[in-house]
């Protein structure tokens, strides 16, 4: 009898050390997860929802919240009052100017202690008055630092000492999924917190006006409203990663989508402008178009990661380092890019004069390109190492006789490469023929600069495309 219940008790427990074997092999790294092994041999999972799994914004919020404050904007519009009668139209009375203030508001992160704070461009544009409230309800008035419409940034500074800020995290290594809160003061609701994930990386809105612009936004479920414009993206540990800068909405609230300037971006952008008072912008000098499947089999690549080069502008960073058509960027600095936007965000990063390592697919193999980064434009009549001159981000050069013939025309000069700058802006190509400018006609490049630097406010320009079309394009100065 002894003999028996012996057995079976050993037999129990050799039972239990099997099972517990059995659980503790197949879930070694997750204690909230455990398969358990019942008496008929069968499995079951059961998952442990005790609050430690759970994430803990207490930290990240309660350090971040002092560092976000409350923006207001008031801007003067000048009407004029509407002619009333029939002699106000023949006599061209155009009525008294009126003016109207509109006031706004929106969000800032402060980001030194001497109260340098960035905000969005969108929020302080156009402002005569900017007023920044602190988390204390301490009000002070503002001043305008500097803007960055290209990045929907902005700098402003208010006269404090001591103050709370938000430390600088790196966007490049969010991760997707990773949690998120954005702070912000949406429809005047001071300090607001609320609480996502980051669903993407690397989005950009579509360029209806097109302005030259620079997006890699960070995508996150966290409600973002009216006011949370120019507020604080925060990762769990309190760092910066973001500036909240926009929503998808057709009723122009949250519907579940918001959108954030990556914070690599806005660094570089606002000590850009606290030590230089403008943006030193890098320029590679390529044009992109995304790879897909088609394509990416057409040049024997084992998938449809990376950007496909369409176009390697003359005299540009990428053409002296040796880039072509047809190439496919994949790393810049060992990061690696896999869309247009990310090619962007990673250069953004760079100055004029900086070097760093592009890695592109050619020919089926990565080949390595040592690059050194030329700025957005440089100074108007400067002429670089192939003698072309520059004009506000393009280059001018004397038209070759053969073209001139071609034309049938007899003076002119040749916009050889646009880049960023007001002649992109105009939506001029290269390729153009500069007849006169400003009514003055033009031989040479030097004709051009020297016009130019008798012109006070603007710039109109007549001349021929490539195909002998008449056209014209200005911009103000």
């Amino acid at each position: 009898m002894k003999k028996g219940i012996l057995t079976i008790v050993l037999s129990a427990l050799l039972g239990g050390v099997v099972a517990f074997a059995v659980t503790k092999s197949m879930t070694p790294d997750n204690p909230g997860r455990q398969v358990v092994v019942s008496a008929d041999g069968a499995q079951y999972r059961t998952v442990n929802l005790d609050m430690t799994d759970y994430p803990d914004f207490t930290y990240a919020a309660e350090s971040a919240v002092d560092a976000v404050v409350y923006v207001k904007v008031t801007v003067k519009d000048v009407t004029r009052r509407i002619p009333n009668s029939i002699f106000d139209f023949f006599f061209g009375y155009e009525g008294t100017p009126q003016e109207r203030e509109r006031v706004g508001s929106g969000s800032g992160v402060i980001i030194r202690p001497d109260g340098y704070i960035v905000t969005n461009n969108h929020v302080v544009e156009d402002a005569s008055k900017i007023e920044v409230t602190l988390n204390n309800n301490k009000t002070f008035e503002a001043q305008l630092i500097g803007t960055d419409p290209a990045t929907d940034v902005a700098l402003i500074k208010i006269d404090a000492q001591g103050l709370p800020v938000i430390p600088f995290g790196d966007s490049d290594n969010l991760r997707l999924g990773e949690w998120v809160i954005a702070i912000g003061s949406p429809y005047d609701l001071r300090s607001t917190i609320t609480a996502g994930i980051v669903s993407a990386k690397g989005r950009s809105m579509p360029n209806y006006d097109g302005e030259f612009k620079i997006e890699s936004f960070i995508q996150t479920d966290a409600a973002v409203n009216p006011g949370n414009s120019g507020g604080a993206l925060v990762d769990k540990a309190g760092n910066l990663v973001g500036i909240n800068t926009a929503i998808v909405s057709q009723t122009g609230s949250y519907t579940g989508y918001s959108f954030a300037i990556p914070s690599n971006i806005v660094k570089k952008i606002a000590f850009d402008l606290i030590d230089y008072g403008s943006v030193k912008r890098a320029v590679l000098g390529v044009t992109m178009r995304q790879l897909d499947d088609k394509l990416a089999a057409e040049l024997k690549l084992s998938s449809p990661n990376g950007v496909y080069i369409v176009e390697v502008l003359k005299g540009s960073a990428a053409d002296e380092a040796g880039m072509k058509e047809k190439d496919v960027i994949v790393a810049i600095d060992s990061v690696k890019v896999t869309n247009a936007s990310e090619v962007q965000e990673q250069v953004n990063k760079f100055h004029p004069g900086d070097k760093t390592v592009i890695t592109v697919v050619r020919d089926g193999k990565e080949k390595a390109l040592d690059v050194t980064f030329k700025g957005t434009a440089a100074e108007n009549g400067s002429v670089d190492e192939e003698g072309g001159v520059a004009f506000y981000g393009a280059r001018l050069k004397q038209v070759p006789k053969e073209i001139l013939e071609r034309l049938d025309i007899k003076h002119g000069v040749e916009i050889v490469s646009v880049g960023p700058g007001k002649v992109m802006d105009a939506g001029v190509s290269e390729g153009f023929i500069i007849m006169y400018v400003n009514d003055e006609p033009v031989s040479k490049p030097q004709d051009v600069i020297d016009i130019i630097k008798k012109s006070k406010r603007a710039v109109f320009v007549e001349g021929v495309t490539p195909y002998g079309k008449v056209s014209y394009f200005g911009f103000g100065i």
